[in-house]
């Protein structure tokens, strides 16, 4: 289906919220000239504060993702719509089926286990008949996980993996109020629905799954390897379903037997345990907070709500250092080196959607539709991109 004649190439939803905001300044500074953009959101007074603090002309639409009949309209309109606005799971199911059944491509943040899975039974194919590239988790959550593996697997010539680790080195920035709300949402069900457990722990989830599993999952990241300390990283059990999707989409080409995990490397000695420790403790007592009525309410008065963040200073000051290493089943070990000096719940996300949606806007992108991964939908072109905006994206020998 084509698109060419629609009224706009991008509509950004979501752009008065706080890492909608960030997502539009990008897409000010460095689309090209020519690029027809819109912003969306309820509020046409609050679109119009963004337009005029970015000095852009862009057209504003009024819309709530309650109201179908809008969204459809949006979605008709556009080429590509990135969104902004979650929960998916609450907010974005509308907008996403909208998308597929348009033929239009779409790019969100999401997080969520529950959604994506949900997406992909009821858009897949609708997806794949009418042309859409529906691309989940097109931030934080999920490119470096993503494109970190599928260019070290190119990198290594391509043959099966047996097994790959990210390892979050340094990483300096706040969590976004979208993202614990994710979380937040998904804790919530969770609780009180034993298949809903079963599929946020399982690497398959949004997959039919491999013919052969190994026995067991992999590690949970904490411990010591080398002589260094590590603890379990918060998004790894979500990044390694899109990881294997990844996987499944290009016909298992990583290997079905892959064990993927993510950790936080936390240093050497003593120092090193004490820090790896309050990870993993931190971690598994803030999930339990969020578990629990009375401990929920009291987070909610103290973490960010969505739609805000951190103040500008501390936007500014983030960075994030990753490595993904990979073992393949023949030949030496690669690395994929990734890097930014951006927040990367925030400014780092920002730029990440803005590039998904040029990327799938403009880009000679791989003739795959239905419902996509970074990697997949995008791969190299999508790393170029990000490579221009001061990412590394570099792929070796693991040292």
């Amino acid at each position: 289906m084509s698109t060419n004649d629609r009224e706009h190439d991008i509509v950004l939803l979501g752009a008065s919220g706080f890492v909608g905001r960030y997502t539009a300044q990008h897409l000010a500074r460095s689309a090209p000239d020519g690029v027809r953009i819109a912003i969306a959101g309820r509020s046409a007074r609050r679109l119009d504060d963004v337009t005029r603090e970015l000095g852009v002309d862009w057209p504003t639409i009024e819309v709530d993702t309650s109201d179908n009949a809008a969204v459809v309209g949006v979605a008709a309109s556009a080429s590509v719509i990135a969104t902004t606005v979650g929960p998916y799971l609450r907010y974005g199911t509308a907008v996403a089926a909208a998308c597929a059944r348009a033929g239009t491509s779409y790019a969100d943040l999401s997080g969520e286990s529950i959604f994506v899975a949900r997406s992909i039974e009821r858009n897949h194919a609708v997806a794949e008949t009418t042309g859409a590239k529906i691309v989940h988790s097109c931030g934080f959550d999920s490119i470096p996980s993503d494109l970190g593996l599928g260019l070290a697997h190119a990198a290594a010539g391509g043959v099966p993996i047996v097994a790959a680790t990210l390892k979050v080195r340094s990483l300096r920035g706040g969590i976004s109020g979208g993202t614990i709300d994710s979380l937040r949402e998904q804790v919530k069900e969770a609780k009180t629905d034993a298949a809903t457990r079963r599929l946020l722990a399982d690497p398959f989830a949004l997959t039919p799954g491999p013919t052969v599993r190994l026995p067991g999952r992999p590690g949970s990241g904490w411990g010591k390897v080398r002589g260094t300390w590590q603890a379990p990283f918060i998004m790894g059990s979500y990044n390694q379903q899109i990881v294997q999707r990844s996987n499944y989409l290009t016909g298992w080409s990583y290997g079905e037997l892959l064990q993927y995990r993510e950790v936080v490397v936390t240093g050497r000695g003593p120092a090193g345990f004490v820090r790896a420790g309050g990870i993993a403790l931190g971690t598994a007592a803030f999930v339990g907070a969020l578990s629990f009525p009375p401990t929920r309410a009291v987070l909610d008065r103290v973490l960010p709500s969505p739609g805000h963040g951190p103040g500008a200073d501390a936007v500014e000051h983030g960075r994030f250092v990753l490595d993904v290493d990979v073992y393949p089943v023949e030949g030496r070990p690669v690395r994929t080196h990734i890097a930014a000096p951006y927040d990367p719940g925030y400014g780092g996300t920002g730029v990440m959607l803005a590039e998904s949606a040029l990327s799938l806007a403009l880009d000679d992108l791989p003739d795959r539709a239905g419902v996509l991964t970074p990697m997949v939908a995008m791969g190299e072109h999508l790393a170029d991109r990000l490579r221009a905006h001061a990412f590394t994206l570099g792929t070796g020998a693991l040292p």
